[in-house]
């Protein structure tokens, strides 16, 4: 028998054991604790516990099981809250109430529920691994493609007729070259460190549309692409995140609250739950998953949501939909790894954390991707990860890290974010990679003067910088007319552009369409302007007019589906600025 040796919080050690293997998931003590083998020697077997090990003492059992950590995976996960090791928090509230008791067994899914089942193949079809053999209908926003699990294949020889099942109902045998006979339910498991096969990758071609402006214009990311969000506290990361999961165009939402502070994700997982989904009216839950383990939750579990969430991700592209992954926060994520790595005593890195950060930071970003399935359907997994910088430094080594993986980085200011600018991405120190990947698109759904346009505006925003460097040494007041110019342009930029009302129901939201509207019309101003200015008229003259202010206004004056109202703004600024005199 295999008996703890030691504990040292979250991790224990077995003596002279020689069963186990890495990565093997165990159950330890009296009251059958979860964990995980990670690290094997002549001596010890090191296993980490995804449970509190209050009250577990040296002598008490170690089962090992043989099977890896994996996911539970079928009909059921949308809709539905889980902790760090997609334990369901609403049955094990109901089961024992508010406080998760260590060895806590409860099924991920309920095994009870009937689900209506149309199949996809009939008896003697060749059926293989990813293959969809069946379809559930499992909120009124998402079919569920049951597909088939790892290691069947061959022929079909008994399918049951359409009806309703339960999860666990054999609903199909297969018997292979061998004659071996398998049996097909509604759930299959998958190993959470264990990336899904796919046919293959493709390029990112195609932007994740998000309708918030700064983003979608300045620092587009790709469907399939991953993007980084480090802010300080109370930079809006959590706010940005819900923004960015009620409008984008992805098809499923995996939020996983990593670490948060439990108030904060309590309110989340509220708003969530009443967010209203904008292109169906229906509730937002119904195309979610949401992954919550909060600061006070044992910490080694942290690790375990984050791969949770992507696989349940994954398991969603192979049925050809595009899903978007919200971490919050990876750092963490990160801090459960450094405090891990302490107990284990090894060799620190930078400012503690483990040697082998930036290779766990990769090993997950990497698992986003837009890919043919093996089902041969296109699906994607878009990562964004909110990063907690202590004190906003982005010099920091989780920050630093993750900028080295992932093509996107939303740099979160603490200044524009306590003067109220949402979303509060500094915009001189932001950047995303996927301009080029996605020009072709916005060329041709877009029009070709869209990326001409942002570069415009990038480069008017570099100039304002450069700038405000002399203003604040001298004033505004010395600056030449052009230059004063380049400065209320900037602001119309800022103010009217990149500045976003998350609760203005024309402001909350903006197409590409607007988007591409309102950037000509910024253009356009400051093209009559600087003609006015040639003229020899003063700068404080074309102030007066009280354009500037009518434009930056045009957001919120300008319904989404009234477009045509742009054109009344070119005829005022023409009269506006034709009566100086």
């Amino acid at each position: 028998m295999n008996e703890v040796y030691s504990i040292n919080g979250p991790v224990i050690k077995v003596k002279n054991a020689t069963d186990f293997k890495i990565m093997e998931k165990v159950f330890v003590g009296k009251e059958k604790l979860l964990g995980e083998v990670i690290s094997i020697s002549d001596n010890f077997t090191i296993i980490q516990v995804y449970e509190s090990t209050t009250g577990l003492t040296p002598g008490e059992e170690v089962i090992n099981t043989g099977e890896p950590i994996s996911a539970v995976l079928g009909p059921g996960l949308m809709g539905n809250i889980f902790d760090g090791i997609q334990r369901p928090l609403q049955t094990i509230y109901d089961k024992s109430g508010s406080f998760i008791k260590p060895g806590t067994n409860v099924a991920c899914l309920d095994m009870k529920k009937e689900w209506r089942v149309e199949f996809k193949v009939k008896v003697g079809d060749y059926i293989r691994f990813g293959q969809i053999f069946g379809v559930v209908q499992e909120t009124s926003l998402i079919e569920h493609r049951l597909l088939v699990p790892k290691n069947v294949f061959g022929e079909v020889i008994l399918i049951k007729p359409n009806g309703s099942y339960i999860l666990d109902d054999v609903l199909i045998k297969v018997r292979d070259k061998n004659d071996v006979v398998q049996e097909l339910t509604m759930v299959q498991k998958w190993p959470i460190k264990e990336p899904r096969p796919i046919e293959s990758r493709l390029p990112l071609t195609i932007p994740l549309i998000s309708g918030q402006r700064v983003i979608d214009t300045l620092f587009p990311i790709a469907k399939g692409g991953s993007a980084a969000v480090p802010g300080g506290f109370g930079t809006g990361k959590t706010m940005m995140q819900h923004q960015f999961a009620k409008w984008c165009d992805a098809d499923i939402i995996v939020y996983i609250g990593c670490g948060e502070r439990g108030n904060e994700m309590t309110q989340t997982l509220e708003e969530f739950s009443e967010l209203i989904d904008p292109k169906s009216n229906k509730p937002l839950i119904e195309r979610t998953v949401l992954i919550a383990n909060t600061s006070n939750m044992p910490v080694a579990a942290r690790e375990a949501s984050i791969y949770t969430g992507v696989t349940i991700a994954e398991y969603y592209r192979d049925m050809g939909y595009h899903v978007a992954v919200m971490a919050d926060s990876t750092s963490r994520w990160a801090e459960a790894l450094r405090e891990i790595s302490g107990r284990l005593e090894e060799m620190p890195a930078e400012e503690g954390f483990p040697a082998y950060l930036p290779s766990r930071i990769s090993q997950f970003y990497e698992r986003a991707g837009y890919v043919t399935t093996l089902s041969e359907k296109h699906g994607s997994v878009s990562i964004i990860g909110a990063i907690s910088p202590q004190g906003a430094d982005f010099s920091e080594p989780v920050t630093q890290n993750t900028k080295r993986f992932v093509r996107a980085f939303w740099a979160l200011d603490k200044e524009l974010a306590y003067t109220r600018h949402y979303a509060a991405i500094n915009w001189n120190i932001s950047y995303s990679e996927y301009i080029g990947d996605l020009a072709k698109w916005y060329n041709k759904q877009i029009g070709i003067e869209f990326l001409e346009d942002r570069q415009r505006f990038i480069t008017i925003l570099a100039e304002e910088n450069k700038l405000m460097e002399i203003v604040k040494l001298i004033g505004k007041d010395v600056l030449p007319d052009d230059q004063k110019l380049i400065l209320e342009i900037a602001r119309v930029i800022r103010v009217g552009y990149l500045q976003q009302n998350a609760f203005h129901k024309e402001d909350t939201f903006v197409s590409l369409e607007k988007q591409m509207k309102m950037m000509k019309l910024i253009l356009y101003l400051e093209r009559v302007a600087s003609q006015v200015l040639k003229e020899g008229k003063a700068f404080s003259l074309l102030l007066n007019t009280n354009m500037f202010e009518k434009v930056i206004k045009v957001k919120y004056d300008i319904p989404n589906d009234n477009l045509d109202l742009f054109e009344n703004y070119y005829k005022l600024i023409d009269e506006a600025f034709s009566a100086i005199k």
